[in-house]
């Protein structure tokens, strides 16, 4: 099972599950991050945590502990 934590910046993957809390799963699922959803991690924070992603024309920021609980094909 790869997580999005494991897409190589640069590189697009497809959202297939979210397996988050569901506080964070809420959220994820409010900025349109759905079953199907094509995310591309952009660049990293100078620490590496969190991640940058581009979704659907915007760039947000997810900590890596959420980003290895979203499942993707």
């Amino acid at each position: 099972m790869k997580s999005l934590y494991d897409v190589k910046i640069g590189l697009t993957a497809i959202i297939k599950e979210i397996a988050c809390d569901n506080n964070i799963k809420q959220r994820i699922l409010d900025l349109g991050i759905v079953k199907g959803t094509k995310i591309k991690p952009k660049f990293k924070s100078p620490s590496g945590n969190p991640i940058a992603y581009e979704v659907r024309g915007a760039i947000i920021a997810i900590r890596n502990d959420d980003a290895k609980k979203i499942v993707i094909e």
